[in-house]
């Protein structure tokens, strides 16, 4: 008994315990790791194999099927439709690619959702790496697919920016690759001219779907974010903290198209950030202004000799959020329920500890 006590209350006992846990945890994820990536090559190896057969027509694959399920009647994954998706996954793969850009990382059902909706390899490259750079699920990256990301994003020739001439040289390259053009945005409620106010309202409203929409990293600061300037009052319609690259990021909403006047007064609120809010090992703080038409050849102009980076760039409405996503994203109510329940459950763990420490 006596040596119990000491046991508990040693803190040294309980860093050691959770030092257990957490290798296990770890070595778990990669034993899971590692067996997908076999499964996955072992279909590749399958669909070659039916390449190779092919000789035998399409009755060879649904014979093939029965018999295996005869012989492995408790795994997955060995049906004739599935057996088609390693043939297809065969001959639209290289094996090389496969090692070389992580693919075999990546669940059978998001590698099938990628070959049944994207037939360029270099798109499937992008979006084979992004899932797996953003964690993102199968029902997030069919969103994804859905609103063309790839172009939005991936295209560099779309997009209007300063980013490369006002920013270091990788910082640019990457805060480029960041921005979108265009945006989409879910406003429900408000007709088909909602104000500046009213699309703030139904973007903070649904937090996740707007960060889902700006891209992993970015962590939201505030909406209407004040700041004050020798006595005056100054409002950012939405600031953003980007993790990934270290700086803080403005957002401006306007309702009509592109003018110029609107890339003055985000160079101000940029220097008024950088001087009141950014600390000495932050980036420079990036700028967006997104408008219902970038008139692209006068925001060229505008930023031609602005020296703050600002990305000039549409944004359009989704009407009606897909079926899919909603029931996938969790809503404001259920994250604050889940922080709740976490908060308590630590609270209940430390009581537990505590008890335990007095037995």
């Amino acid at each position: 008994m006596e040596d119990l006590t000491n046991i508990i209350n040693d803190d040294k006992y309980f860093i050691f315990l959770n030092e257990i846990k957490n290798d296990i945890i770890s070595t778990r994820r990669r034993v899971l790791s590692q067996a997908n990536n076999e499964v996955i090559l072992m279909y590749y190896r399958i669909g070659k194999g039916l390449i190779n057969n092919s000789k035998y027509g399409n009755s060879f694959i649904n014979t093939l099927a029965k018999d295996l399920k005869l012989e492995f009647p408790d795994m997955h994954g060995l049906s004739a439709r599935n057996l088609r998706y390693m043939k297809k996954f065969a001959k639209e793969f290289e094996y090389d690619s496969i090692l070389q850009h992580n693919v075999a990382k990546l669940p059978w059902t998001t590698i099938t959702t990628i070959m049944d909706k994207i037939k360029d390899t270099n798109e499937r490259i992008w979006y084979v790496n992004k899932t797996l750079e953003n964690l993102w699920s199968r029902t997030i990256l069919e969103h994804q697919i859905a609103t063309n990301l790839y172009s939005r994003q991936a295209l560099l020739n779309n997009k209007i920016s300063n980013y490369r001439e006002t920013l270091p040289t990788e910082l640019g390259k990457r805060a480029l690759e960041m921005l979108k053009d265009p945006y989409i945005f879910d406003i429900e409620g408000y007709g088909t001219a909602p104000l500046e106010k009213d699309i703030e309202d139904a973007l903070v409203s649904n937090i996740t779907n707007l960060l889902l929409e700006f891209g992993n990293g970015f962590a939201f600061v505030g909406r209407q974010y004040h700041l004050e300037v020798e006595g005056e009052d100054y409002y950012i319609d939405l600031l953003f903290y980007n993790l990934n690259l270290k700086c803080y990021v403005i957002v401006e909403l306007k309702t009509v198209k592109f003018i110029p006047e609107f890339a003055g007064k985000l160079n101000f609120y940029l220097n008024a950030v950088d001087m009141l809010l950014k600390k000495e090992d932050d980036n420079p703080t990036i700028g967006i202004l997104l408008c219902r038409d970038e008139h692209k050849l006068t925001a060229e102009l505008a930023l031609k000799d602005v020296n703050k980076p600002i990305g000039v760039a549409e944004y359009k409405y989704v009407q009606e959020v897909p079926e899919y996503l909603a029931n996938s994203l969790p809503s404001i109510e259920t994250l604050e329920k889940r922080l709740n329940n976490k908060e308590k459950l630590q609270g209940e763990n430390n009581e537990s500890k505590k008890s335990r420490r007095n037995i």
